[in-house]
């Protein structure tokens, strides 16, 4: 049975989006706003609209119609929704710093808003769901963004470095958090808790400090380019500061990185396909207009130090498949340069064309910046022409590929994709 449904997507225009990367890739007229993140999926806060033969239909609402039949019976047992959501997303100016909850913090924290009487799009409700959002950014331009806490000792250092020249009013507000990022047992805890506590007075001054001086000995220029964009853009912020206690990384086109719950991170340029669980959950710690709660954000922070794994796949495949330790979504990528590619994804899957085009089992053509849902029923799929392919699925099993060094080297159980010419 081939069941494959081309999908209408909407966009969500926050502020911090670009206005060019994703009509670009559409191949439509941009309006000149932003364009933030484009979502393919069933999530209600913006849902697919499945193009069938009798007219459109809400992607959520198909798969309710006979989830064992558009999910597969794993999947509808296990979730009873598609349990991901994918994304495109073009950042032009920084994403707020935040973190996702975990599964039982999600449940209680939507639970507890609703009993609050918070309502579903209150601009300052905190759990949208109640599920945890494990995540994947694939870079598709250069990408740069900040994710992990740095090691206390090199935070003590960057910020010993970076007041050298500071005046006694700045450095006096800061000392108690250079004092516990290298003294105290709970050191990125307190340190944080203790930098958004600080007075207008201190904020206000470190954002004119680092706007008004030369570049100070800080790790690279990277981090005071930074630091200097989140001043202009956010003054008054004590995350201005970030990139002196997250560390900083950048992705080359294909390159990606997994986050799970409770990483502290930010995006802050760059064009990518963005998989994750079925949420819109976002506990933000700055950097933002948008309804900050520390207290929350605090509760849901993993505060063990972690340098971001730069997931990389090389040059020389027809397909790849990303590792995320995670049982709702699996990411692969797929280059046809001509020949026939087979595709059996493990359960539901949604497709995006990236570059070129693609035949989909002599049923379907899909261009650059098209997307189809595929249907668990489905038998494996034929893929032809010059292309390239980012598919959302599930995984066959779910295993933690080993590290080496800041690159994951992948022991990951993938959908099948293989190239038949060569079999």
């Amino acid at each position: 049975m081939t069941e494959i449904f081309k999908l209408k997507n909407g966009v969500k225009k926050y502020e911090w989006g670009s206005p060019d990367d994703i009509p670009r890739f559409l191949g439509v007229e941009s309006d000149g706003g932003p364009w933030a993140e484009l979502w393919m999926g069933s999530h209600p806060g913006s849902p697919s609209l499945a193009v069938l033969p009798s007219g459109e239909v809400d992607l959520g609402e198909l798969i309710a119609r006979d989830p064992r039949r558009y999910l597969g019976e794993k999947a509808a047992r296990q979730f009873g929704e598609l349990p991901f959501l994918f994304k495109l997303l073009a950042a032009e100016k920084p994403l707020s710093v935040q973190a996702h909850p975990n599964k039982a913090q999600a449940v209680e924290g939507f639970e507890r808003e609703n009993r609050a009487g918070f309502a579903p799009d209150a601009p300052d409700r905190c759990y949208r769901d109640s599920n945890h959002k494990p995540e994947i950014i694939c870079a598709l331009t250069p990408f740069t963004g900040m994710c992990g806490f740095r090691n206390p000792d090199e935070i003590h250092r960057l910020l010993r470095d970076f007041f050298k020249s500071a005046h006694a009013f700045l450095c006096n507000g800061f000392d108690p958090l250079v004092h516990a990022i290298a003294t105290s047992a709970l050191a990125l805890q307190e340190f944080l808790s203790m930098l958004f506590d600080l007075p207008v007075a201190v904020r206000e001054a470190l954002s004119e400090y680092i706007l008004s001086i030369q570049k100070p000995d800080v790790q690279d220029g990277l981090e005071w380019e930074l630091m200097r964009n989140f001043a202009r853009r956010y003054p008054g912020d004590p995350a201005v500061i970030a990139p002196l206690y997250l560390n900083v990384f950048r992705l080359q086109p294909g390159e990606a990185v997994f986050l799970d719950a409770g990483v502290l991170h930010s995006y802050i340029h760059g064009f990518g396909v963005e998989l994750m669980a079925n949420s819109d959950n976002v506990l933000r710690g700055g950097l933002t207009s948008k309804h900050v709660d520390i207290p929350e954000l605090i509760k849901v922070l993993n505060f063990s130090p972690s340098y971001p794994q730069i997931i990389k796949p090389g040059t020389d495949f027809s397909a790849f498949t990303y590792p995320a330790p995670c049982d709702e979504f699996s990411l692969t990528v797929m280059h046809g340069i001509g020949g026939t590619t087979a595709f059996a994804p493990s359960g539901p899957a949604i497709c995006i064309v990236t570059e070129g085009e693609v035949s989909v089992s002599d049923n379907m053509i899909l261009k650059k910046g098209e997307s189809a849902f595929i249907s668990a029923s489905c038998d494996s799929l034929l893929l032809r022409g010059n292309y390239t392919v980012y598919a959302a699925s599930m995984p066959l099993s779910t295993t933690r590929g080993c590290c080496s060094g800041k690159e994951f080297v992948s022991g990951y159980s993938a959908p099948l994709a293989y190239n038949e010419d060569s079999c």
